[in-house]
């Protein structure tokens, strides 16, 4: 009897405008232009995640497909995009009507009836999830252990840490029950060294790793206003080879851990003593 093929499902988690979905989707077309056969899971209702995959075309979603005639075929909602990595938005309800990180549930079931993960027969599934709150929804990829490595994408942002934060805390609750654990941080628009000096502490604190840093470019933005990942419009680039340093840390994570996460008031002394420092240093150099 052939053995059963394994997948490895991995979740990218990110608060809102961080760059998530523009590093989900890099990492996505650096696997399939090395060989690998990716699907990328959009689970943010916006539905905007898989599209600089497919030259800047939105796909129809998983619910709205569903909201339509009640039944869906894997034909109508997993659409190829770059190097042939399989694309899906799981979508949202109507505006003000319903929880967004329900989409994700019903999404993810309907596929598994289909039996989409086995036909398929994918290498790696990117889940590229809302990260800004650990709702119901967006927990689930953690929380059922679909995903079996989860990943965050933050900045040196105080905000932006702080739902990494909130995500630890998710990870830390479902690690007891089998939830998935934590690879690391990709620290995005990291340009300066204080940036890096505060997310590696952040990560240093929180018994975790930085997988990878990723600079704030240009090049990203031209790339996608091409409606293109930047592995696909500027292979050659500076930012292209970083991508594709992250993308083979990442394809060649084992194991991940459960993190120590920071209670809110000392997440704030932590964040406290780095604007001192940054301030000293800000007058020091104004001297």
């Amino acid at each position: 009897m052939a053995t059963k093929k394994k997948i490895k499902q991995i979740a990218i988690y990110g608060k809102g405008g961080i760059g998530k979905s523009t590093t989900t989707s890099n990492i996505s077309a650096a696997l399939a232009m090395t060989g690998y056969k990716v699907m990328q899971f959009g689970c943010d209702p916006k539905s905007d995640s898989t599209n600089t995959l497919r030259d800047g075309r939105y796909i129809p979603t998983v619910l709205d497909t569903l909201r339509e005639k009640n039944t869906v075929t894997k034909e109508e909602v997993i659409f190829q995009g770059f190097k042939g990595v399989y694309c899906v938005e799981a979508g949202g309800p109507a505006p003000g009507v319903g929880c967004a990180g329900r989409g994700i549930i019903t999404a993810v079931q309907i596929l598994k009836q289909l039996k989409v993960f086995e036909e398929l027969d994918l290498d790696i599934v990117l889940y590229d999830v809302l990260g800004d709150v650990v709702c119901g929804g967006f927990a689930m990829p953690i929380r059922d252990g679909i995903a079996e490595h989860v990943f965050t994408v933050s900045s040196a942002d105080f905000m932006s840490i702080y739902a990494s934060n909130n995500l630890f805390k998710g990870i830390q609750k479902f690690s007891t029950s089998g939830g998935a654990l934590l690879g690391g941080v990709i620290a995005n628009s990291i340009n300066e060294d204080y940036s890096k000096a505060i997310i590696d502490d952040f990560a240093g604190r929180t018994g975790t790793q930085v997988v990878g840093y990723v600079p704030r470019s240009v090049t990203v933005t031209t790339s996608e206003l091409q409606g293109k990942t930047t592995i696909e419009a500027a292979p050659d680039s500076e930012q292209a080879k970083i991508y594709l340093k992250l993308t083979n840390t990442i394809a060649e994570h084992t194991v991940s851990k459960v993190p120590a996460p920071m209670e809110v008031k000392g997440l704030r002394e932590w964040a406290a003593t780095w604007a001192d420092q940054l301030l000293a240093y800000g007058d020091a150099g104004r001297t």
